[in-house]
């Protein structure tokens, strides 16, 4: 009996430390995200669960948004749409905290441009924006360890 009660109070504790889940969300969520004033510098991140490279950086933009301050991350996730309780699922066993959206938009030349014109296309891509300077970089490929901050750094 001491072992399912134990058993039970650990589950209920684990349970209310849940991942994020995530929201569908289209192309002007983002856009606003890009574009609003903030005093915090903008790191949004896009990704897809069956990107093997988008997958090992994940843990990069988690220690960011955890350990930085003044530093808002976000990830844009491109599974489709309907495949948003299977992403909710990966977030959860990935222990995902930073805020992300799924994006319903399938036709991508729509608004890839919006997000950077030298952007081809390829995931993961990184977009790092700071209003106050007016200041953006854009990274189209897996980032390592530190390269974020380096980045965070030159649009400062």
């Amino acid at each position: 009996m001491k072992k399912i009660v134990a058993f039970l109070l650990l589950s209920a504790s684990y349970c209310s430390v849940q991942a994020q889940t995530a929201t569908v969300v289209k192309f002007d969520r983002i856009e606003k995200i890009i574009k609003t004033q903030t005093d915090e510098v903008q790191v949004i991140n896009f990704w897809a669960t069956w990107c093997a490279p988008c997958v090992k950086e994940l843990p990069l933009f988690e220690k960011l948004g955890a350990e930085t301050p003044g530093v808002k991350v976000t990830l844009v996730n491109l599974d489709f749409a309907d495949k948003i309780e299977k992403v909710n699922a990966f977030m959860n066993r990935k222990s995902i905290k930073s805020e992300t959206v799924l994006l319903d938009e399938i036709d991508y030349n729509t608004w890839i441009d919006k997000v950077d014109a030298s952007w081809q296309g390829a995931i993961p891509a990184t977009l790092i924006v700071n209003t106050r300077t007016g200041r953006r970089k854009f990274v189209e490929r897996e980032l390592a360890d530190g390269e974020l901050q380096q980045l965070i750094a030159s649009v400062q």
